[in-house]
């Protein structure tokens, strides 16, 4: 699985990389046959609490891909719901996928 970071409007820590990297890769468990994640991280103007924009874009082959979208006050908690509500998707594909 290949992940793709892309920070905008600020540089991304190796730290914050590590974790992202450390959390997506959990999506393995639930969906085994993921080729690329990337994940965009936005700061939205102007500062305020909940400025941070978190969105994972899922490609798995023979489905479209799968894009989730959050806005917390860090990255680290805008990463865990979006990692939640692509598990929650991802489960439901490979359901609809075994059903065949």
């Amino acid at each position: 699985m290949e992940i793709k970071i892309q920070s905008i409007h600020f540089d991304a820590t190796e730290k914050l990389e590590a974790f992202i990297e450390k959390k997506v890769a959990k999506l393995e468990k639930t969906y085994e046959d993921i080729q690329k994640v990337e994940v965009q991280l936005k700061v939205v103007k102007p500062a305020t609490a909940e400025n941070k924009e978190t969105s994972l874009t899922v490609i798995i082959p023979g489905n479209s891909p799968v894009h989730v979208e959050k806005v917390s006050d860090t990255f680290e908690e805008g990463v865990d719901l979006c990692v939640d509500a692509l598990r929650v998707q991802l489960q439901k594909i490979k359901e609809k996928s075994r059903n065949y």
